[in-house]
């Protein structure tokens, strides 16, 4: 049976915690634009972690439990996708019924109880006014601890995603013919297909060099070949 996410981030930190295994270069124009962020298994993990507690201990959630991610392709959705998937709860990618929404949106984290996450890689505070009820990501969720313990596991054929590409947990890893070790990148605009992405490499123990925004002035192509790209999604 393929492994679940939690498995997944489990075996990278056994592999080599050292390792990059999220590049992410933000082209999209703006004040963040140009900002290039790697994060290592153990730092991926650490941001799961958090995240992870802040959904038992302040929102109760578990298997059953249904998590909106309103947020673009971004190295934060993807902490933020496996930390409810560490919960066992299931990823919401429409606009379904969710017991929490998670985005970038203030006017969206006006629904509460609902988190919001401000994407610039050295925020300390939400740099737009944080609707009442609503967590500040930036502000808050460094409090939680970096170790995490689930208080229930999903079962096989619990929703892992919904919304878009819906998966139990029992196939919500893709199986991909890439070698162990893979180097992918992906420009994909679509959140649900970037995270099938990240599981797929991670799965073989490889790593995700993920792009948002337009393609930058004179390509990708020296930028795939600096970070050592082998595999395209």
């Amino acid at each position: 049976m393929p492994p679940t996410p939690a498995e997944v981030l489990a075996a990278l930190l056994r592999s080599d915690p050292g390792r990059p295994r999220v590049t992410f270069y933000e082209d999209t124009p703006g004040p963040t634009s140009g900002e290039r962020i790697e994060l290592s298994a153990k730092v991926l993990g650490n941001w799961v972690s958090k995240a992870a507690n802040a959904l038992q201990e302040e929102w109760d959630l578990a298997p059953g439990s249904r998590v909106r991610l309103a947020l673009p392709p971004h190295w934060r959705s993807l902490y933020w996708a496996l930390a409810v998937w560490s919960v066992g709860a299931t990823v919401v990618l429409d606009d379904g019924e969710a017991d929490l929404v998670v985005t970038d949106d203030p006017a969206l984290a006006t629904t509460s109880p609902a988190v919001l996450v401000t994407l610039a890689a050295l925020a300390r505070g939400a740099t737009e006014p944080v609707p009442a009820g609503a967590m500040d990501d930036a502000k808050e969720l460094a409090t939680y601890a970096d170790q995490f313990s689930a208080w229930d596991e999903p079962a096989p054929s619990d929703p892992a995603v919904t919304g878009a590409g819906d998966a139990a947990y029992e196939d919500v890893v893709p199986q991909r013919d890439w070698g162990v070790g893979v180097r992918v990148h992906t420009a994909a605009g679509d959140l649900g297909a970037v995270l099938g992405t990240a599981l797929a490499a991670w799965s073989l123990d490889g790593s995700l060099v993920l792009s948002r925004g337009p393609e930058p002035a004179g390509g990708r192509g020296s930028r795939l070949s600096a970070e050592g790209v082998t595999q395209e999604a």
